[in-house]
């Protein structure tokens, strides 16, 4: 028994403003970080380790060291059940441009995203991306909100993912959002067997970094 992803569905499930967190097979924790860092958009970064924080610890410290909280992005990361996975805190938001290359030399990475507070609203977001490719990517909620319609990538490793989506019930014209959330963190768990430890990553310190500007 794992603790699957579907949990992410709740309310602020990792901190206020949502979530955005990576998780790779073929990768430790310190290198997808490192992998990370250089797709950010905007100016060079460097990882700045700021020791092994909770993410409470981490949020107080972009506040009270790097001025407001949205100013620098900083990640928590960790390797678990074979797992290596990056949860982001900060100025996440809108950070990132293209993450193909974290996914060179064969490795596998899945990003999942939500930014939960943006009035817009913006769909949760999922992307599984392997050896430089975009595999699979769709919008959560399988709407035609945001540039998609069903899920797009190679078609061996999306069409598999979007059926299994549309047995689940998705999209569903009636079905609350927060209900498609769920669901389909539900397929993508059973299907690409992700999952995330809950009670550390919620509770624990996990070594931590600040992505400041080089």
């Amino acid at each position: 028994m794992t603790d699957g992803i579907a949990w992410l569905a709740a309310p602020r499930s990792i901190a206020f403003g949502g979530y955005s967190m990576l998780l790779a097979r073929g990768l430790g924790s310190e290198e997808l970080v490192a992998r990370f860092a250089t797709t950010v958009l905007g100016l060079e970064r460097t990882v700045c380790p700021v020791g092994e924080l909770t993410g409470a610890d981490l949020i107080e410290l972009l506040e009270d060291e790097y001025g407001d909280l949205c100013d620098e992005i900083a990640l928590r990361h960790e390797e678990h059940g074979g797992w290596a996975y990056a949860v982001m805190y900060g100025g996440w938001q809108g950070g990132t441009d293209d993450l193909r290359p974290v996914s060179r030399g064969g490795a596998h990475v899945f990003h999942l995203e939500f930014e939960e507070e943006n009035g817009k609203p913006v769909p949760p977001h999922f992307s599984y991306l392997h050896d430089g490719r975009v595999m699979c990517a769709f919008n959560l909620h399988l709407d035609r909100s945001w540039g998609y319609d069903g899920v797009d990538g190679d078609p061996e490793a999306a069409a598999p993912v979007e059926r299994l989506l549309n047995a689940a019930g998705l999209p569903g014209e009636d079905l609350p959002r927060q209900d498609a959330h769920r669901i389909a963190l539900g397929v993508l768990e059973a299907h690409f067997a992700l999952t995330l430890p809950r009670k550390r990553i919620l509770e624990d310190p996990l070594p931590a970094v600040v992505l400041e500007i080089a």
